[in-house]
């Protein structure tokens, strides 16, 4: 019902920044809860940031301040910005979508039905 393409990963070395982008069609902020996750090799998918239609969001206590997730809604378009990016940002990044009413301010992964295919995010000492 809801696609989600993620863009924007690479390589960067540590302290460089980087802006992930999800295309979601169609979109509709007033119906979904956007959420990043991130994934490591040999660890448990992880929440990062959650933003509602209305622009509340919320960020994984260990990553505030470093992660910022907003929205183009002309564009159709969920971002996720990491700045002074660190080796242990390296993971498979996903943008993820929940019903509106269903989602709540953490950032579980269990809430979010439609899923992306994931970019990917290496950082390099």
């Amino acid at each position: 019902q809801v696609q989600l393409v993620e863009s924007g990963g690479g390589s960067v070395q540590s302290g460089g920044s980087l802006r992930l982008s999800c295309a979601v069609s169609p979109y509709s902020y007033r119906s979904y809860c956007m959420g990043w996750f991130r994934q490591a090799p040999g660890k448990e998918r992880e929440g990062v940031a959650r933003l509602d239609g209305d622009g509340s969001t919320s960020y994984a206590d260990s990553l505030k301040g470093r992660f910022t997730i907003s929205q183009d809604n002309a564009k159709n378009m969920v971002y996720l910005q990491i700045n002074s990016l660190k080796p242990e940002d390296t993971a498979m990044y996903y943008c993820a979508a929940a019903p509106r009413y269903r989602c709540s301010t953490y950032i579980r992964q269990y809430e979010y039905n439609y899923w992306g295919q994931g970019t990917q995010v290496t950082v390099s000492s």
